[in-house]
Formats: structure tokens, sequence, C-alpha cells
């Protein structure tokens, strides 16, 4: 059976891949293709659907996150495998060779997934409130000997206005040593560093053709071991970058309207799902809108369907159409105009903000918020803070980062609406020249082609 290597290089279009010349080769030697992604064009949602080959109607990951009705609370960037349906890529091919193994390095749900081996960001939350950085690593054996190697995987440079490069390469470092290894069938690997420059500079920016470039020469070893080894190679992306002008305060909308309600601790107002009669869980470029009353839904719908920066509102029989109507998503589904986006700000007066707003807290806040990648401009000590906030940390002192912005207009780069570019759409790039597809791929597709790659999609 052919091993294959199976990288998700977020970000990646035609437009960065004009300054990769390694992953160019990849591609001129093997194939190019287009990647038809699926609504939302968001992480969770697409990985989901290329390892079950279904979509977000059958899997469940309608987004990055949703309101979960049976907790009363929005939960973004949870981790458990158990919240997809469906068979998963290695699950199938298990059931064809007993045989097949599979290694997943750092792909969303990786919390009980049935792969042999999973490494996946995990921090340490100690008891006194301090969080440090580290992964989950099955078996455990594996965890010191990456860390051993490697360090610590690097948290802080993973996400928020630390974001760089060296996330990456810890990621990369980690594929490189388990090719070295172990013999696995398939390796999976999460490559993250586009995602950074392109959504804080925007997609032409000259900072985001220096991220490509740097991430192709961070690829290159890898992509080096894999040929010397005679494993395939096969590049997916999930969603191309495109410029972000248009911040839409749909949250605030309902809240003017007397639909969303907050409640106040401490002087500050948090998100009220219990009572709110509306509110939306933003996520990029689309937003689920979670309405209690089904007598609301023409209301909420005439109001948001008029909102400056919001091109479609999908009800059940509409989200249909996209394979976007699960119980998970929201009663209505905005997906915003080109080069908008939704924040997820409930408050009215900035003061009034939750503390965790002004922070990088994933987990806490009811949607997402791509401010997290930048130190506030506004506050001329945030840096500073931040470094003096480190020490602390190493000293074992508690503290509070905050430094992330309130200000949206900082962002220049979104996703998740489909693609109108081919340009600026995901591709995937193959280093098999004798697998036959077309110009373009659907996101669905690449669970059966890796089984065809491997000589199994025929038993299947």
């Amino acid at each position: 059976m052919k091993p294959v290597l199976l990288l998700d290089v977020v970000g990646l279009t035609p437009r960065a891949l004009r300054q990769m010349p390694r992953l160019s080769r990849l591609a001129s030697t093997g194939w190019q293709a287009r990647l038809d992604t699926v609504l939302p064009a968001v992480t969770c949602s697409v990985q989901s659907t290329m390892l079950t080959g279904l979509a977000p109607a059958q899997h469940g990951a309608v987004g990055n996150g949703w309101y979960f009705r049976d907790l009363g609370e929005v939960h973004l960037w949870r981790q458990h495998n158990r919240l997809i349906t469906g068979e998963k890529l290695w699950e199938t091919a298990r059931r064809l060779d007993p045989d097949y193994t599979a290694a997943n390095i750092c792909w969303w749900y990786a919390m009980g997934m049935t792969t042999d081996v999973t490494v996946t960001p995990r921090p340490i939350y100690h008891a006194d409130g301090r969080k440090s950085p580290d992964a989950y690593i099955r078996p455990p054996a594996l965890h010191d000997e990456l860390t051993d190697r490697l360090g610590d995987f690097p948290l802080f440079t993973y996400w928020g206005p630390t974001a760089s490069i060296t996330s990456t390469r810890w990621i990369v470092d980690a594929t490189r040593h388990l090719l070295a290894t172990r013999t696995d069938a398939l390796t999976m690997a999460y490559l993250p560093h586009l995602d950074y420059d392109l959504q804080r500079f925007g997609p032409l920016d000259p900072r985001a053709d220096a991220a490509a470039a740097d991430l192709d020469a961070a690829l290159g070893p890898l992509l080096d071991d894999a040929e010397a080894r005679g494993i395939t190679v096969m590049v997916v992306s999930e969603y191309g970058i495109e410029p972000a002008t248009t911040p839409v305060d749909v949250n605030r909308v309902l809240r003017s309207a007397g639909l969303l309600e907050v409640y106040v601790q401490d002087g500050r107002e948090q998100l009220d799902p219990w009572t709110s009669r509306a509110f939306a869980v933003a996520d990029h470029q689309v937003a689920h809108v979670y309405v209690r009353d089904p007598d609301d839904l023409p209301r909420v719908g005439a109001l948001l369907r008029d909102l400056p920066g919001v091109d479609l509102a999908l009800d059940r029989q509409a989200q249909a159409t996209f394979g976007l109507d699960h119980p998970n998503a929201g009663e209505l589904v905005l997906v915003a105009e080109p080069s908008a986006w939704f924040t997820y700000y409930f408050w009215l007066d900035d003061d009034r903000a939750p503390d965790y707003a002004r922070g990088v807290d994933i987990h806490r806040k009811p949607g997402y918020d791509p401010a997290e990648l930048f130190f506030d401009p506004a506050d001329r000590l945030a840096k500073a803070r931040a470094g003096l906030n480190l020490v602390r940390k190493k000293l074992g002192l508690r503290y509070a980062m905050s430094t992330t912005p309130l200000d949206p207009t900082c962002v220049r780069g979104t996703h998740g609406r489909l693609p109108e570019s081919p340009t600026d759409a995901p591709v995937v790039l193959c280093s098999d020249p004798d697998l036959s597809t077309a110009d373009a791929v659907p996101a669905a597709a690449i669970k059966s082609l890796v089984l065809q790659l491997q000589g199994l999609a025929a038993r299947v």
C-alpha cells in the first residue's frame, strides 16, 4: 500500500503559490486542481468534510463553533472527535485493511480521534489560573520523545498577536520525526502559517507574499523527506483569504432591536443566550443566527437581510441548497458580502465589554475574533505589558494578557463565503501524476482520492 502524507496548508491559493517554488515543483511533477470548498469555508467545516466525505448537513460541523442548544451555551473550537458524525478516512481504510495505521498532527477534532498517533495543542490549565503551553500527544511515550527533541509545543506562536512561523516549523519537524520513526499508511499535518499575516494584512500585501515564501522554505525538508521515502504527498487547502474592509456588528443590531439580551457581572456585560430572542454566533464571513421563537423569524430575517454587509440570509430551506441544514446551524445563516465579515461584539459601550474581549480567549468568546492577531494599536504599552506578563508567567505568577483591540478595522483579511475568483480559491496538489482528476475537486472527494491513491477506493 502506498503511504500518503496529507498536508493541510490552510489558505493556500494560486496567488500564494506564485511565491512558493517548492510546492509549485510538486504540482508541476504531479497535478494541481481547484478545491471546491464548502459553506462555511472555515477550518472545522472543511476539514470534517474532507475526512468524512460528507457535507456539514451530515457531519454536523456547521462552523468552528455553534450554539449547543442542550447546554444553552456557545462553544467555539471544541476538540472532541465525536462531535463529528460520519466514518473518517482512516476508519474506512481499516475496514478494508485491518493493519492500516494513521497519524494526525494538528488537524482539528483530535481529542478522542481514532488515529494511532495524535498530536494536538493542549495547554496546561493550572489550579491557580495560569496557562502553560503543551500538547496532547498519544501514545503517551511520544510526548516526551517529541518535546525532548523539539521543545514544548509553541502555543503562543500558534495563535494570538505573537503568532508566527515558529509553530508551523514545530509541526513540520514533528511530522518529519514521525516519518523517520514510523511507517504509517496515512500521516496528516495541519500547517497554519498562511492564516496569520493574510488575515493581519490581507492577501495583496507584500507581507502575505513573504509569509508564503517563508512557509515554502519551511516545508522543503518535509517534502524532500517524503520524496526520498517514496511517500505520495497530497496538499489540500480549506479556503482562500480575501481583503477585508467592512466589519458587520450583527449582534449589536439585534440588541438595539430588543432581541439580544445581556446580564451584568462586576460591571461588565455578558451575552445571555438563555433569554435572548435572537443572537448570532459570528464566524468570519458566516454568522449563525439562533432564533428562540419561530414567530420572531420573519422580523429577524427582515431586519438582517437589510443590514449593510449582508449578502445572504439563509433559512432552513435555503441552507439545504448549500448542504448546511443541520440542527446545529442557526435558524438563519448569514453570509457576508465580499470583503465584509461579522464581529461577535454584543456590547454597546467598550467600557462595559467583558474582560475576555481584550484578551486571547478563543473558548470564552461567543464568536470568532480575528483582532486577537494584533497588539492593540491604541495602547502604546500593550506589547511591553505582554512582555512583562511573560516574565510573571516564568516566575509562576498569575497574569492577564489585555492586548486585543476592540476596533476591528485593523483586520485586513477574511474568509468563509464561497470564493468568486479562481486566483483566490483553495487548491489541491498531488505528487502522483497517475491519479486522474478534473480541473476542480470537491472537498468531499478528498477522502476517496486518498483511498484511490492507496488502492483501496475500489473496495469501498
